[in-house]
């Protein structure tokens, strides 16, 4: 037996919320988290499973009188269940080999001003030195009236007004950004976004009321990690007949669709933090799930003018574009694509087959602030969840394949505890119960040992009300030959 021991730290706050939910992994103060590995052999008996565990030490100071939030601790131990290799399981993973892979890390340039280099800010100061100059010809924005013919141009792009704040000089890097600070192409290109925003008469698009149906087929919805506003492109949505022939059957109709769609990108955008060192660009996130593909002519050519205009007018305002649920038909579109593409734009690309979704989310997205349907925690804003919001964070666990993972929650008072559980594609065995402190009380079963399905509900909310000190146990086996990801989360109601 070899055993390696590591100690790490987890960054846990010193005042828990009255919630009670799990501690945040951000914070000034912490506690020491101790891994300990053990070698599992090969074959692992019922009767004598080979453990490894992962402990996270918080010890509360108990104090009379005070709320005392629970310590949660999570333990690793070999499968109870025969384990299983599944055919299925093998092709998905041969599947996803064969999606692009992303090797170039990509760090969004600062926005912040004062980290700009000599050479940009040089350029920056070039720049704006030559709007002023196009302000006062009136070679931007709209003819003058004749009683201010005199006055210079007043011009406003994303609700930001030129030269009236810092938060311009924000948008006029991403105008220099665009053409690698090359200054008369960024004016030109500035000019030429002016033009098409006054010939489209944006900012009347704006606050008009235009009546579509793809709430489902775009939508923002959450942050990620950096706090980037995330967008959801759900392609698939356009397997249904009537919703694509109500949206693109003739040229009347495409160009409805593309108004709405500027209208949505306006709005989402002018909601962004234009400000030195805040967040002015978006995480796009593509499902390519049953997408119609390259083969629909409509679509196809609708969204061919929307990239257009989208690189002509919208310059750097993508954080990451994200593909998930990738089918083998891209492939083909990128291996033609890529050699065309900079490796600054390739930097910004993330691909993930089907079995790799939700697991690829998470690197950039926390879990509560993922819809359901893509393998996270969080539900429709239309729909009612009275027990958790998207600030009420959720932990991660990896539980290893013919492994059993088990969340003990120790409760130190009376309360009401719900808690949300769920394992991405689940074909694990669940269950919960509660032991009580005391040694000759009873365990409480709340959930019998279930074998959950892919099919069955995503994600379980579970409560129970403690009248007794004790814990709460959440078991997940996983018989597979797969790693499975756990999430989680809980919040306590004092009695």
């Amino acid at each position: 037996m070899a055993e390696e021991s590591i100690t790490t730290t987890l960054t846990t706050p010193e005042n828990q919320p009255s919630s009670g939910r799990t501690p945040p992994q951000e914070s000034n103060s912490t506690h020491q988290v101790s891994t300990t590995e053990t070698e599992t052999p090969e074959k692992a008996t019922e009767t004598n499973p080979t453990e490894t565990a992962v402990t996270v030490h918080a010890q509360p100071e108990v104090t009379p009188g005070e709320h005392h939030p629970p310590k949660v601790t999570e333990t690793e131990t070999a499968s109870t269940e025969k384990k299983e290799t599944l055919e299925k399981e093998e092709e998905a993973g041969d599947e996803d080999k064969r999606i692009p892979q992303n090797l170039v890390s990509f760090k969004e340039e600062s926005s912040k001003l004062s980290d700009l280099t000599v050479s940009e800010k040089k350029s920056l100061d070039e720049l704006k030195h030559l709007v002023r100059e196009a302000l006062d010809n009136h070679q931007l924005g709209s003819v003058p009236k004749p009683e201010d013919a005199n006055a210079p141009d007043e011009v406003t792009i994303w609700g930001v007004p030129l030269l009236k704040d810092d938060r311009s000089d924000v948008v006029l890097l991403k105008f220099l950004r665009a053409r690698d600070f090359k200054v008369k192409d960024s004016l030109a290109m500035l000019k030429n976004t002016v033009k098409w925003r006054r010939e489209f008469k944006i900012d009347e698009l704006v606050d008009e009321d235009l009546v579509d149906d793809l709430d489902k087929v775009v939508f923002m919805h959450g942050h990620d990690r950096e706090g980037h506003p995330v967008c959801y492109n759900v392609y698939g949505e356009f397997q249904n007949k009537e919703l694509y022939n109500k949206t693109f059957s003739d040229e009347e109709k495409r160009k409805h669709f593309l108004r709405t769609r500027i209208q949505f990108l306006e709005r989402s955008i002018r909601k962004l933090d234009f400000s030195s060192g805040g967040v002015s660009t978006i995480f796009q996130i593509n499902d390519m799930k049953n997408s119609p593909g390259l083969g629909k002519k409509e679509l196809r050519t609708a969204t061919k003018q929307a990239v257009q205009l989208l690189q002509d007018n919208y310059p750097e305002f993508v954080f990451k574009q994200a593909f998930i649920n990738v089918p083998w038909w891209y492939l083909v579109f990128y291996t033609v694509i890529g050699p065309f593409m900079t490796p600054r734009s390739k930097s910004k690309l993330v691909f993930a087959g089907p079995s790799r979704s939700a697991e690829t989310l998470f690197k950039y997205i926390s879990p509560e602030q993922v819809p359901v349907q893509y393998g996270g925690l969080s539900v429709d804003p239309c729909d009612c969840n009275p027990d958790f919001s998207l600030d009420d964070p959720a932990s991660e666990v990896t539980v290893k394949p013919g492994t059993k993972q088990t969340v003990e929650i120790i409760i130190y008072e009376k309360c009401e505890i719900v808690w949300e559980i769920r394992v991405i594609g689940w074909e694990v065995s669940y269950k919960a119960e509660f032991v009580p402190e005391e040694k000759e009380a009873y365990t409480v079963v709340v959930q019998k040992p279930r074998k959950m399905k892919p099919a069955d509900e995503p994600v379980l909310t579970q409560s129970f009300k403690v009248n007794e000190l004790g814990k709460v146990l959440l078991t997940v086996d996983n018989p597979t030959s797969k790693k499975k990801k756990l999430v989680y989360r809980f919040n306590v109601k004092p009695l």
